[in-house]
């Protein structure tokens, strides 16, 4: 029997067994090993709206979005643009601090998830749900956040943070919540996409130039200033939707970053930590979110094949063959398509993935409402 099939069909009890059944067997057969999560979806609650943002603190998936309620064994339980579950059980929790606003992106440091909604920042008690005192006015909306270095930092399409001039960048100082005054990075275009590791933070997004300089759609800056760190130089070819890096011990900057794209159809790449291109994958729409887990980089969008070669004609559509991967997809660290293959659904599909290193599992947030033909509305888990 097929790994994959086997792994769709294993009960329950058996699931924690999956990544050290899958090592053994590709080890027999010679291939180096893999974890790759399940394409089943794990117990998970639904919601009654888009969901933008997901995040994890250890056991913990806060998500974010443009929801009311969520919805468990057919009710529904009042949750204003906020809600948290179990990674490990899918049980909804009672965090449902409301949100004033859609929420367009989360974080999470310390005991702390931060928000963007539709007004500004918010910080909000990881436990309870009660207001941190963190909290700030944006001139424009910021789309992502991403934690690290001492610091949270923002980005979007935006002009300003409680009256100071910030161009669609942002820092704040995890310590006392404040805007810091050092770190002054700035685009000139819209930021879609952060991901902090170690002394860099990876931004992608629309823009041209960082700090006045020229930095085509993916770029690093330094994480205590903001200057624009030179040593990473990637030319992507389209306007970066989302970020995600992984550790690279002893690669100069510490990571290799993916990168989903938009363009023609839909791109996504891997990239040294100089920038240079490490794989690329074509697909037949725009690529939104990425995550990495455990050596396999996880892709979502709106995508429903992947192409088998680089190339694709009008509309995106792929004109070597393709594979069917509809809104999800996974490659491994030299871009090889793998056999992992939810097929959720709808239009837009997965506007969010996150990766959970605690629990093993990887949680996307979206617009589909089936995984694999099973209801599962807006939040999946696979793990």
């Amino acid at each position: 029997m097929h790994l994959a099939r086997y792994v769709r069909n294993v009960r329950p009890r058996w699931r924690w067994r999956l990544p050290i059944l899958a090592a053994a067997l590709t080890v027999l057969a010679g291939v180096p090993a893999i974890a790759v999560v399940a394409p089943a979806a794990l117990p998970a609650p639904s919601f009654d709206g888009p969901v933008y943002s997901v995040a994890y603190r250890g056991d913990v998936v806060f998500v974010g979005g443009q929801f009311a309620a969520a919805v468990v064994a057919g009710r529904r339980m009042p949750r204003q643009h906020l809600a948290a579950f179990d990674a490990r059980t899918g049980r909804l929790l009672d965090w449902a601090p409301p949100a004033d606003g859609t929420v367009q992106a989360l974080a999470v440091a310390g005991g702390t998830v931060y928000a963007a909604t539709d007004s500004g920042l918010t910080g909000l008690d990881a436990g309870t749900g009660a207001a941190s005192g963190f909290k700030h006015r944006v001139a424009g909306r910021v789309t992502t956040l991403a934690a690290g270095a001492d610091r949270l930092y923002a980005g979007g399409r935006f002009s300003a943070v409680d009256g100071v001039k910030r161009g669609n960048l942002a820092a704040f100082t995890l310590a006392g919540g404040a805007l810091d005054p050092a770190w002054t990075a700035g685009a000139d275009d819209a930021v879609n996409g952060l991901a902090v590791d170690g002394p860099r933070v990876y931004l992608g997004g629309r823009f041209h130039r960082v700090n006045g300089s020229s930095a085509l759609r993916l770029a690093a800056v330094d994480a205590s200033t903001g200057a624009l760190d030179r040593g990473f130089r990637p030319n992507p070819p389209a306007e970066i939707l989302g970020v995600a890096t992984e550790a690279r011990p002893g690669e100069r900057g510490g990571a290799a970053v993916a990168a989903a794209m938009g363009g023609q159809g839909g791109r996504a790449a891997g990239y040294s930590a100089a920038g240079a291109v490490r794989w690329q994958r074509v697909f037949d729409g725009d690529v939104q979110t990425v995550a990495i887990l455990d050596g396999v980089t996880y892709l979502g969008g709106h995508f429903d094949a992947a192409c088998t070669t680089t190339r694709n004609g009008a509309h995106g559509i792929c004109t070597d063959g393709a594979a069917a991967r509809v809104k999800l997809a996974a490659v491994d660290r030299s871009g090889r398509l793998l056999d992992w293959a939810p097929q959720a659904n709808g239009i837009v599909g997965v506007r969010s993935l996150a990766a959970g290193a605690a629990t093993g599992t990887v949680t996307a947030g979206g617009e589909f409402t089936t995984i694999g033909g099973i209801v599962q509305k807006r939040v999946a888990i696979f793990g």
